[in-house]
């Protein structure tokens, strides 16, 4: 019985955390029971119906676990064959008061739009927290653009480009509120004064270089997540459902009819958890905000995975959804099994890993992170700077048009990026193609 009363305790704990709808306390006892058990369903409701409102404070909780522990479905699930076991233990968050990083203060919905420059009303309908426009039948009430781009390795992503509107609020959420919180010392992406290229000299000269790469990282990163960041920082409930509202999106049951079928019968799971990710409430890839939000819900992962390899001897990174661990001798010899190990860690924090793209580099090969060699020293790989030399000394000879083979709108620009690129690792092979750059005569070839 009192182990019972604990597993009560657990998810109310957890319920009260939110936001405050049926799915989101679904997916947060499932975190804490480490399973999506059948009674949940059934719990959740007669727990909203008889809470129409979070409640709060200490009476409110106990109020809570009195309800589940007196729910006839939570009762027989301990006459199973497998009752119920605590995985994790969800920490309550905090009422607004100190707030732990230097965020832009919003006590209330007014405040908010205050602060965000927009009228209450069309925060509400901006942030679309009834999910009207998930049941819209026209993309054109939407607040995103949304394309499937093909991946060289199979399978799509899905962009989401946020309109005009809606991504000029974004960038304010972005500017004063998501900058002013700190990302784990091993998130190199979207952070400034960190790149791909800090990521990869983490990991020169080592013994064995493993790299993992996560699955659709943004589109898996639900609702919730983006809920409990806000809360985190200090923002009350109410505040903390608008600007998840705002930077989260669901992919309109409208649209479904343009998601791409898998042309290969080993690509119908993947294909199928990215369907089901997006028809939730996630992050856009696209938005402004993404890319904070994304580095700030990762925050456990990064910080058990660098614990993990502190143990095994490695050092950890992580570049957006490149994962990279590195060591000498001793984490060598154990690579192969560390692979389950963060494998296992990943997923227990709400990712998937695609497991194509994960390899073991030892010296005697090229070892890449985010393509940068790092054997000796961060560099460019051979091929790579001859097939840029190649087009760069072809434009002189051939023509500009000959090579945008790609069709790049700017592709002058496009050339400019990948010198600096190559220069920022190897600065004489830059000053090599920046001398047949400015060999080209672009007046005369592009007229």
């Amino acid at each position: 019985m009192r182990f019972r009363s604990l597993v009560a305790h657990a998810l109310a704990n957890a319920f009260v955390i939110g936001p405050w709808e049926s799915l989101e306390l679904r997916q947060l006892g499932a975190e804490v029971l480490g399973a999506r058990h059948a009674w949940l369903a059934p719990l959740v409701r007669a727990v909203l119906r008889a809470f129409p409102a979070p409640p709060d404070g200490e009476d409110g909780l106990a109020q809570v676990v009195a309800l589940i522990e007196a729910h006839p479905k939570f009762g027989a699930a301990f006459h199973a064959s497998e009752p119920p076991r605590i995985r994790r233990w969800l920490s309550r968050p905090h009422a607004m008061g100190p707030m732990p990083w230097p965020v832009a203060p919003a006590k209330n919905v007014l405040e908010l739009a205050q602060l965000l420059e927009v009228e209450l009303r069309e925060l509400e309908w901006l942030a679309d927290g009834r999910l009207y426009l998930r049941r819209a039948r026209s993309p054109l009430l939407g607040h995103y653009h949304r394309v499937w781009m093909p991946k060289v390795s199979g399978g799509h992503r899905l962009i989401e480009r946020p309109k005009a509107r809606i991504k000029a609020v974004q960038r304010r959420v972005l500017r004063r509120i998501l900058d002013a919180i700190p990302a784990h010392e091993c998130a190199q992406g979207f952070v400034r004064g960190r790149s791909s290229v800090s990521h990869a000299s983490l990991h020169v000269s080592s013994s064995a270089l493993l790299c993992l790469d996560l699955e659709d990282f943004f589109t898996s990163i639900p609702y919730g997540r983006v809920f409990r960041v806000f809360r985190a920082a200090g923002y009350p409930m109410p505040v903390a459902r608008l600007l998840a509202g705002l930077c989260t999106t669901a992919l309109p049951t409208a649209e479904l009819e343009a998601v791409p079928r898998p042309i290969l019968a080993s690509d119908v799971p993947r294909a199928q958890r990215l369907r089901r990710n997006a028809l939730r409430q996630h992050l856009p890839q696209g938005a402004p905000t993404s890319p904070a939000l994304a580095n700030l819900c990762a925050h456990g992962l990064d910080r058990r995975l660098s614990g993990a390899a502190g143990s095994a001897g490695a050092r950890y990174s992580r570049y957006a959804d490149d994962l990279a661990f590195s060591g000498g001798d001793e984490f060598a010899r154990g690579a192969s099994a560390f692979v389950a190990l963060a494998a296992a860690i990943t997923i227990d924090e709400g990712f998937n890993v695609n497991f194509r793209k994960t390899r073991i580099m030892r010296p005697a090969t090229r070892q890449r992170v985010c393509g940068v060699v790092v054997n000796v020293h961060p560099n460019v790989a051979r091929p790579e700077y001859d097939r840029l030399k190649a087009i760069l000394t072809n434009c002189r000879r051939l023509g500009v048009a000959s090579q945008n083979r790609e069709g790049h709108a700017d592709f002058r620009a496009h050339l400019q990026g990948r010198m600096a690129w190559i220069g920022n690792l190897a600065p004489a092979r830059g000053a090599k193609l920046r001398q047949l750059f400015e060999a080209i005569d672009w007046q005369r070839l592009e007229a």
